[in-house]
């Protein structure tokens, strides 16, 4: 049965309103909320069931014959989620806006957020060591205006690109770019080139964000065309995906002539950031110079292979804090130490940002902040150019009002200390107290009615209730109210124990309540600071890629070498790193290199197969 040879008019409420939502996400797979689950129907429920090898079913609509339809646990949906998104899919969630309990009618729900490649926020989805960039190309007919961000981070850049199509897909490669939006003017042999060749997820649309509500992103920006490409992501992001990018940073313009130019042949044949065999990680130059102890640290030394400086000072910059870092040894594995505390502060503030962080996220940035303090003081030893801003109030916030031990989930309750919220604490009192009651209830009414195993329980669906077996039945008191017949016994209900489990539980529902209430205004605060969570992030990222560069120095005896302006090169003893430690210790065989634009500008390498001639060069 396809959606569109359906009659809207025979349709339940409940299916026209998913076929209303339908209408507005058509190349999307929708995941539409029914309590504890996710549906899907017609041929998106076709379409996943059969991808994900779920057990497709039918449900009454309203029509002739039942619709298809399969479906996913909530509590689960991370995992079908992903496996679609790897698949290509892009994924919209319907949620519910309300409680089923209290809604008059249909229950109000509506798409929250669309997940596409390019724009997951699931720790559990992400590579930790990589940028998960989204990306929009905007035609200009004489250049194309690349514009990518990774929403996890916040990290906003652009660049003019000359007017050739194996440039701007180059660029796309090189970036690692996970999805691609562009202007319908686009030649289709570009995306179907990404798509195809690099299983890029595309998509054509030519709308522009039309308020200043990012303004901040790009107001020092006076070129129109950046100003439009950032638009023209920016409303994919909010619009489309439904997200709030407060947390954006400021964007950077690429600057070409800054970094060495490599197209992505080049940088896959010198095996930069993966080998040519398997497309992985393992005996790239990056698996080998990777011993970072953050994962800002890991991404932002990526990049920095992805794109190695040209200018003399800022090379010179970093040479000599790793020099530092090498001399003070003892200082640098007391930095790695406490570097290995810090969580990957520019998710967590992403997170925090889009509303999507749970407590443990806000435990895992309270035990991040706490060694700021000791590292911005070795900094100052070392002579380091960036300065760390230890948010010491943030920390404090934290200390005093996160539970250490707090669920996953936000509405259970446990997730706020005592003594944070003087109201918090009444009700935990009450709660506390009725408990108390309760125990303290069981031992009266086995002595006031002589039943020696009579007892106290509770469950979700009928509360508290006295239970005795059929032995003792006929000792039951009047004032005992039946509840509930079983097997071998009966429940009953006083009105002393009514009166005190509505006390109970009203007070459990108050207090998971405000607790949740006074989470989300903690959250709040943290997101107002996410400026200066970021600002220490990047101070964190760079020191841990420079003190891995001075621990892998260090283990390989690595030397510095001297830069000047001279057209000569000059090698000694030189050994290619990564294939000196993929053979026995010591087997290595080094070689010197001389080359100058006067008398040596070529040498002739010469020896049989299998010599090494490759690895020289």
């Amino acid at each position: 049965m396809k959606l569109s040879e359906v009659d809207k008019n025979k349709l339940a409420p409940m299916m026209r309103h998913y076929v209303e939502l339908k209408e507005k996400y058509p190349d999307i797979i929708l995941l539409y909320r029914l309590g504890d689950f996710y549906e899907m129907f017609f041929e998106d429920a076709e379409i996943v069931s059969h991808v994900l090898e779920l057990t497709l079913t039918g449900r009454n609509a309203g029509l002739e014959e039942r619709v298809p339809m399969c479906g996913v646990p909530h509590h689960a949906a991370d995992v079908y989620v992903d496996k679609l998104i790897k698949k290509g899919f892009k994924v919209a969630i319907c949620e519910q806006l309300e409680n089923p309990k209290n809604a008059k009618g249909i229950v109000k729900r509506d798409v929250t957020e669309v997940i596409s490649s390019g724009t997951i926020i699931s720790a559990g989805s992400l590579d930790e060591k990589e940028n998960n960039y989204v990306g929009s190309i905007y035609d200009y007919e004489y250049c194309y205006l690349l514009t990518y961000a990774d929403i996890t981070t916040g990290e906003l850049y652009s660049e003019i690109i000359i007017h050739d199509k194996n440039k701007i897909i180059n660029e796309i490669v090189s970036h690692n770019i996970k999805e691609v939006i562009a202007n319908s003017i686009i030649d289709d042999s570009i995306l179907d080139n990404i798509k195809t060749q690099y299983g890029i997820t595309t998509t054509k649309t030519d709308n522009i964000l039309e308020n200043d509500n990012y303004k901040f992103c790009y107001n020092d920006i006076d070129d129109l065309r950046y100003e439009t490409g950032i638009k023209h992501l920016l409303y994919y992001l909010v619009i489309n995906q439904k997200r709030n990018l407060s947390h954006l940073q400021k964007v950077i313009i690429n600057d070409k002539e800054k970094f060495l130019k490599m197209d992505i042949h080049t940088k896959r044949n010198l095996e930069l950031t993966e080998n040519m065999r398997l497309k992985e990680r393992n005996y790239s130059l990056l698996w080998l110079l990777d011993n970072t102890k953050t994962a800002m640290g890991s991404r932002k030394l990526r990049q920095w292979l992805d794109e190695p400086l040209k200018d003399k000072k800022e090379i010179i910059k970093r040479y000599d804090v790793v020099d530092k870092l090498i001399d003070e040894f003892i200082l640098c594995e007391d930095l790695r130490r406490n570097l290995y505390e810090v969580y990957d502060l520019e998710r967590l503030s992403g997170r925090i940002a889009l509303g999507n962080a749970n407590a443990r996220d806000l435990l895992q940035l309270k035990n991040s902040l706490k060694v700021l303090p000791i590292i911005k003081e070795m900094l100052e030893t070392i002579n380091f150019y960036g300065q760390i801003d230890t948010l010491e109030e943030l920390y404090n916030l934290l200390e005093e009002s996160i539970y250490e031990e707090p669920p996953i989930g936000l509405k259970e309750g446990y997730l706020i200390k005592e003594k944070y919220s003087k109201e918090l604490d009444e009700l935990k009192s009450l709660r506390s107290g009725g408990k108390d009651f309760i125990s303290n209830f069981e031992l009266e009414e086995r002595e006031r009615t002589g039943i020696k195993n009579l007892k106290v329980g509770f469950n979700k669906v009928f509360g508290y209730y006295i239970e005795v077996s059929k032995s003792f039945t006929n000792q039951v008191p009047d004032r005992f109210m039946r509840k509930q017949t079983l097997t071998n016994g009966e429940r009953y209900i006083t009105e002393e124990l009514k009166d005190m489990e509505n006390t109970i539980l009203g007070a459990q529902d108050k207090i998971v309540n405000l607790e949740y209430n006074l989470f989300t205004k903690i959250r709040e605060t943290i997101a107002g600071q996410i400026e200066r969570l970021q600002t220490s992030s990047k101070v964190v990222a760079e020191l841990d890629t420079l003190t891995s560069f001075a621990e892998v120095a260090d283990q390989n005896m690595y030397t510095m070498p001297i830069l000047d302006n001279t057209d000569e090169i000059n090698i000694k003893d030189g050994r290619h790193p990564v294939v000196e430690k993929l053979i026995p210790a010591g087997s290595f065989v080094p070689n010197d290199t001389f080359l100058n634009t006067r008398e040596d500008r070529v040498n002739i390498i010469t020896g049989p197969n299998m010599a090494g001639k490759s690895t020289y060069m």
